[in-house]
Order: structure tokens, then sequence, then C-alpha cells
């Protein structure tokens, strides 16, 4: 077992993915309307209470509007818009995605409105939709962070703030992902302006991942997820051109599945704080998966554009695999992975 602070001083017992001790030993098949999906974060203000372990990867969930004709938006434990940053930006060049074998190719910028517009128009619609709110923010300077996050952090219905250190199809971002001083700098300077819950978004793009969590940790960070796109490109020999618009995009989808569940697994046995996994989440299987592996929950995005309304199904379907194992909830696989 590793123990996670919590907010009060007291500390949580979580399993530890190292060992193989704290898998419990399976039961009868029990009853899958009696499975409790159910998940608590311990962070600041409280912590996160949520049914169920899911939510939408930010950048394929966009301000929620997109979903409605497919699936209440708040059927997600939490929401995670689209990146916010502190001016409005006009994202790259198109063409911005393409489909690769087993992925998806995309080069989008983060293109928002900004600061002000979410504000005024997208936030009002996102309250609506009765899910806690974790808003993803982006910015060229430490200080842009800080503004955007001094701007919501006492905004009704926010649960917290994604700092995206991890974007490759921008330069400003990614840079203070690439280096685990400027990870632990920028998380610890908006944690100076902020007591709401951060969640510290990583690049796979590195040598070492976990010094990026450590340092993220060490900086005030209550969670970190991960992971975030793979630089890939795709190239027309006939032109000799890119696909996209630029000469590089991120790699999402299954292809890098197996990645993110190294690094996720990687991670949790490195680090005392929650951890979020993403990357290639196209099954109720793969949830379990990151889940055994150390993760507490999970985003899913690339898969929502063949399916967005996947999660009406996939919560009848985690039931039914934890029952047909013997499983009294989700809660007794997490961290269970042994060697």
């Amino acid at each position: 077992m590793r123990r996670v602070p919590t907010e009060g001083g007291d500390a949580l017992s979580v399993p530890d993915s190292t060992t193989g001790d704290s898998r419990p030993s399976k039961g009868s098949p029990v009853d899958p309307t009696a499975v409790d999906l159910s998940v608590t974060i311990p962070t600041r203000r409280g912590g996160w209470h949520w049914d169920h372990p899911i939510l939408p990867a930010s950048g394929t969930f966009g301000y929620g509007e997109e979903f409605e004709p497919f699936i209440p938006p708040g059927t997600f434990a939490a929401i995670v818009p689209k990146s916010i940053s502190r001016e409005p930006r006009k994202g790259n060049p198109p063409p911005r995605c393409i489909e690769t074998p087993a992925g998806l190719l995309n080069s989008i910028g983060l293109q928002n409105p900004g600061l002000e517009v979410f504000k005024e128009r997208y936030l009002p619609m996102l309250r609506c939709y009765g899910a806690p709110i974790l808003v993803n923010v982006v910015g060229k300077t430490v200080e842009d962070y800080q503004h955007v996050v001094t701007a919501l952090h006492e905004e009704e219905g926010i649960a917290g703030f994604e700092l995206n250190i991890s974007c490759p199809n921008v330069k400003e971002g990614l840079q203070f992902g690439l280096d685990p001083e400027a990870t632990g700098a920028l998380v610890r300077a908006v944690r100076s302006v902020t007591d709401a819950p951060l969640v510290a978004k990583l690049t796979p793009n590195v040598t070492d991942i976990v010094e990026q969590a450590q340092a993220a940790e060490q900086g005030g960070a209550d969670v970190v997820s991960l992971v975030n796109t793979l630089r890939g490109m795709a190239i027309d020999w006939r032109t000799g051109r890119s696909r996209i618009g630029t000469p590089t995009g991120g790699l999402s989808g299954p292809a890098i599945r197996p990645v993110a569940l190294r690094m996720v697994y990687e991670v949790a046995t490195a680090v005392s704080i929650p951890v979020c996994g993403i990357g290639g989440i196209s099954d109720p299987e793969h949830v379990l998966e990151f889940l055994v592996v150390g993760a507490s929950i999970v985003q899913v995005g690339t898969h929502l554009y063949r399916d967005p309304a996947c999660l009406l199904g996939w919560l009848e379907r985690l039931r039914e695999l934890l029952a047909a194992e013997g499983y009294e909830s989700s809660a007794q696989v997490q961290g269970s992975f042994s060697t």
C-alpha cells in the first residue's frame, strides 16, 4: 500500500502497484447492478467524489454542446472542456487532422475563444450539465496560466484546473512540460494564486516522465494526468509535403495505449498523488487496464469521435465485467498490477 495525503493532513491508503499482495481474492460472481464504480480523489477543497472514473479528454469534448444530440454531457464524472488561454487563439493552418493506422494525427494548435468569451458564453452552458468542471488551461507564459486560473478559481461549478503543459502542436505550452524544473516552477506559480485542485497534464515526449510527474507533485499538483499525444508525422510522398498543415502533429488513439499504460504504471509507483490515465481507451476493458496499473480516473479522447455516446453502455459493461470476476467495486482492482 502507499499513502496519499488528504486535505486534513491524514493519509488515505491505496494499493501499491509495485506488489501483488493488495489484489483481493476473486469471489463468486455478484449482481452487476450492485457493483460500485464510485471514486474519491483526495484534493484541496474537500476532494472529488464522483459516481464513476470516466472523464472526456480536453479537446475532444469541445464545450459540451456538440454532445447534446448523443448523450447528456453531465453523464461524465466531470467535464474537461477544450483548452482556454488568456487571449483568443486561431490555431494551426488546415488540414488539422488525418486518420492513421490505429490512430489520429492532429495539429489543432489549441484554437479557442479566449478567457472572456469562455466566462461569458461557455461557462454558463457547462454549468447547466450538472457535472463538475475541470478547466484545461494553456498559456504562453507563467503569468498567462496564473491570470486564467485567478479569473476562474472562484467561479461556481469549477472543480479544479488541468494545466496543459504537454501539447506537441504549440511551442509555448510544451516548453514547460519538457523540463522538470520548468514543470515544477509552473505548477508552483499557479499554486501560489489558488487553493483549487490542480492537475498537471504531462507529455510522453520526454526521456523520463517520472521526473516530470515528481516535479509536478513537488510543485503542488493534486493529480497528474498522462499521456497527451505522441509527436508524429504523415507524409504525402508524391508532393513531398505533410498531410496536415504543420510538419508534425500529435498522435492519439489505440496505437498509443501500450505506451500510455507503461507510463501510467511508472508514474503511479513513483508519486503519492492520484494519476489520471489517458491514451487509446476505446473499450471498457481498457478503463480497467488503466485502473489496474495505478490510475484512479481516466479520460477518453479519440474514441469519442467514433462513438460520442459510448459512456452510456460502458458504465453498464464495467459493472458486468467486474461482477463476473467477483468484484464488488472498481476500487478493488485499482493499483493491483503484479509482476
